[in-house]
């Protein structure tokens, strides 16, 4: 058991499949809004990553993006398709990883069903503007860290256990297992 968690009288741990993952991801991917899409992963080097909205989270759990043909990104990824989400909602709350696999495509029904007339900033072209591409990002793992009922209990706990002097932090972590 981690030393933080030595004195914690609740159960703060619990794994996610199946459905109940897949809400999680949604819930937490809303929350944040935005997430960091981290590319070139390789142990022991630093990763290239970069500020992305998703445009849609399906029912399967895969984060669609729009992207231009000539980015980086799309260089790293054709290169090496293992991706990183670095997903954070609030100050203390909502945090979660994903890792998967990114995948490439020029499907113009999905870039209709994606575009929103906001991305004509980056496609000045608009929807079709020749240098889009989609990208599926496709979770295979991941783990998330989040409060069980929200930022109001989980502080009223806290300052209950400081002044008992015991570990109540409402605090909830787990796998995500797609």
């Amino acid at each position: 058991m981690d030393s933080i968690n030595r004195e914690q009288p609740e159960d703060n741990f619990k794994d996610l499949v199946g459905t109940e993952a897949l809400d999680k991801i949604k819930e937490l991917a809303k929350a944040a809004g935005s997430c960091f899409f981290c590319t070139q992963i390789r142990t022991s080097q630093p990763f290239d990553t970069r500020p992305m909205a998703a445009e849609k989270i399906d029912d399967e759990g895969n984060f669609w993006f729009l992207s231009a043909d000539d980015s980086h990104k799309n260089s790293e990824l054709e290169a090496d398709p293992s991706t990183q989400l670095l997903f954070q909602g609030g100050a203390h709350t909502d945090f979660m990883t994903l890792y998967g696999k990114s995948y490439i495509s020029r499907d113009k029904q999905k870039i209709d069903e994606l575009w929103d007339p906001m991305m004509k900033t980056w496609f000045t072209e608009g929807k079709d503007d020749p240098r889009i591409t989609v990208i599926q990002f496709k979770p295979e793992q991941g783990y998330y860290w989040d409060t069980k009922h929200g930022m109001a209990i989980a502080l009223l706990k806290r300052t209950v256990g400081a002044i008992k002097g015991e570990t109540y932090d409402d605090s909830i972590e787990g796998n995500i297992n797609i």
